[in-house]
């Protein structure tokens, strides 16, 4: 086999976006296939990849999540493993995740746990989502798939390498994208009375959105809503017949975010009245909070603190949305963060994280799926 940062590399050359990862898919294969062993088990769905590593005494199931896709990003590293496909970027780590877990695969090779270890290489995570799906797939045709547990990781770029960073309870938002169309009657720029403007239909809608966090969530709460894109018209002497509103809505409970996108719906109808157009909302990708197991996540913080060159940390809450989320609404687990060194955030077309990451981890994760739920170990 390859070595895992050889591994990474390739695979930061070759990024796909959600449900379309098939070199990588085809990929990781031919790296597992290499490693396998009669005690491991092989099984596909969709772009992804669960391979099943029987105990050798097994007294629970434990799972391990990593995700495969990529964002369509242009890559702007300068890298000599730049991504071969245009518009298209690991810039969230995910091919960091993928050569960890391609490394506990291949140490579970080389000796065989105790308990029965699941690592699952999920499509779609940035979009549309493949943890529900996979999941209900799963529950509904092969329950032998779903584990007692299940843990997960993704690179921080803020936290030095060896960082383990996580806490019970909630750790990332409930996250839903906002895509609001509106479509009046267009016309020319002397003759407005002639026109329903959906430039300043729209322009409005976004001033009215910004009230929904200061004027109706409770003070105490958290929430986000940002429009990140606005379109509408196509030359200087025209009034627009369609606008576009392009957005993220961010909560801190389920409730809140019930509760923010009745707002929304309320103030599109006005808005419909108002301007006499009409409003379509399309929410897009919803991800479900990742809310750790309490005592799912003081073992990852307890196995951290006894890891020679790893540093525990409890960290505060993010607004970052990840479908890992799905997994841990049905099943016991959490989520760390893994510290990555380097000065761009996620998503940023110039992220570059330090590979050092790759091998901590391993021998980090590697131990605490060994041990959790063992007599040594007793922490689930």
């Amino acid at each position: 086999m390859k070595s895992l940062l050889e591994i990474r590399r390739d695979l930061h050359k070759i990024p796909e976006i959600g449900f379309q990862e098939k070199k990588t898919h085809q990929y990781l294969l031919t790296i597992i296939e290499q490693l396998w062993k009669p005690y491991f088990k092989i099984d596909t769905w969709k772009t992804g990849i669960i391979v099943t590593i029987a105990g050798k005494n097994p007294q629970l199931k434990v799972g391990w999540r990593t995700d495969i896709d990529a964002l369509p990003i242009t890559e702007n590293t300068g890298l000599p493993y730049a991504s071969e496909h245009p518009g298209f970027m690991h810039a969230c780590g995910h091919d960091f995740h993928m050569a960890i877990a391609l490394g506990l695969v291949a140490a579970f090779s080389q000796q065989q746990p105790e308990n029965t270890i699941i690592v699952y290489f999920q499509p779609a995570e940035e979009g549309p989502g493949g943890a529900k799906p996979m999941l209900e797939w799963m529950q509904k045709e092969r329950p032998d798939l779903v584990p007692n547990y299940i843990f997960a990781m993704h690179i921080a770029p803020e936290y030095p390498v060896g960082t383990v960073a996580t806490r019970p309870g909630m750790l990332f938002a409930n996250t839903s994208e906002l895509f609001i169309d509106l479509h009046g009657v267009g016309g020319h720029a002397a003759y407005p009375h002639h026109t329903k403007d959906m430039s300043v239909a729209a322009a409005n809608l976004m001033i009215q959105l910004q009230t929904i966090i200061s004027r109706n969530l409770n003070p105490l709460d958290s929430g986000v809503i940002t429009i990140g894109k606005m379109t509408s018209g196509y030359v200087q002497n025209v009034i627009a017949e369609n606008a576009r509103l392009e957005g993220t809505i961010r909560t801190m409970s389920a409730e809140s975010m019930s509760l923010i996108k009745k707002r929304i719906e309320a103030l599109c109808k006005a808005t419909e009245i108002a301007f006499e157009c009409k409003v379509e909302i399309d929410y897009g990708s919803s991800y479900y909070q990742v809310y750790n197991q309490e005592q799912c996540a003081k073992a990852l913080l307890a196995c951290a603190e006894e890891t020679i060159g790893v540093v525990a940390y409890e960290c505060p809450p993010a607004m970052t949305g990840e479908d890992f989320g799905f997994f841990l609404k049905d099943i016991p687990g959490a989520m760390f963060w893994g510290g990555a060194n380097t000065e761009f955030g996620l998503h940023h077309a110039s992220i570059q994280p330090d590979e050092d990451l790759i091998e901590v981890n391993v021998r980090f994760v590697e131990q605490f799926l060994r041990h959790y739920g063992l007599p040594r170990f007793n922490r689930q």
